[in-house]
Formats: C-alpha cells, structure tokens, sequence
C-alpha cells in the first residue's frame, strides 16, 4: 500500500508576516497600493512599474501579483509560442516572451488571463511576470522566485512556508 506524504509543518509567521498555509482555497484575489517594478539586464531597464496591482492568494504558494496592461512598458511584451496551460481557478493562460533593451528575448517570462473565470475577471489581461526570468521588486524588495520553475509565486520577507514548488511537495 502507498503510503501519503504529509508536509512539512507551516513556519510560524512573524509580526508583518502571513502563512501561505492561512491562504484561501479557491483563492483570493486582492488589490494591492505597493509599488510593484520589474526590469531586465544590467543596467536594469523597466519593463513595468505600479501601484495598482492584484495579488492571488492560495494555499501552499507565495502569491502571484498581476500587473495593469497599461502599466507595463509599450513594446516590451510580444505572444510566446509556449503552450497555454489551464489553471483550475482562472482559466487559460496566455504567455507572453518579454522583449529586451537590446532586442534579446526572455521567452515565456510573463503569462496573463485574457479570458479568465468570473471570479478573476478583475484581472483580464493584467500581467504577471516570472521573477526567475526578470528582476521583479514590491516596495523595494526584491522578489525570490518560487522554486520549481513551474509556478511564479513572488517570495517576499513578508511571507512564510513552506512552498509549494519545493522539493518534496508535488504531492500537496
């Protein structure tokens, strides 16, 4: 008989701080004022910068924040050929390669939901990045990438695991 993995216990979040284990299944969608800026190469050129972004909240993974279309820099963005996947609760994904300075490509660096479900419809064509491929920052901070290289949570000091995408997890 196959035995079921149990996870790591959640680490106990700090003053400021919240579990990714205290996130909502289905997820939550929530605005967010704090500033928001990705940018690529070096010397870093803005690709997007915000205060009005979302932020998608579930169970077991760092958040995703979804920035406003307009708020992404013109030109930077053109369709990737990578597949489109679905997610359960938003619907199909569009990716999107990222179009450097100097013309260099990041393929697949950012994905948004054209279509998405009704309760994600806040977020039509909003956009978010994979901080493995671009430099992602809120508030300052700059953003480590969820592990796993599947999913693009944005890990900050303000938020605890342990996350999906690690080692050891595919079974949550």
């Amino acid at each position: 008989m196959a035995r079921t993995r149990r996870p790591v216990p959640p680490i106990e979040p700090g003053p400021g701080q919240e579990s990714v284990w205290d996130y909502p299944r289905p997820p939550a969608l929530l605005p967010s004022a704090k500033r928001v800026l990705v940018t690529v190469d070096d010397p870093a050129v803005v690709l997007a910068d915000t205060t009005g972004a979302y932020r998608v909240l579930e169970t077991t993974h760092p958040p995703s924040w979804y920035l406003p279309r307009a708020d992404v820099r013109p030109g930077v963005l053109m369709p990737s050929r990578r597949r489109s996947t679905l997610c359960e609760w938003k619907g199909a994904a569009t990716y999107w390669d990222v179009v450097g300075p100097a013309g260099q490509i990041v393929e697949g660096a950012a994905w948004s939901y054209e279509r998405p479900t009704e309760r994600f419809i806040p977020i039509t064509g909003f956009v978010s990045f994979m901080p493995a491929l671009v430099e992602c920052r809120v508030d300052g901070e700059r953003v480590r990438p969820q592990a796993g290289g599947f999913y693009g949570g944005w890990i900050t000091d303000d938020v605890v695991g342990p996350f999906k995408g690690e080692a050891g997890t595919w079974g949550w």
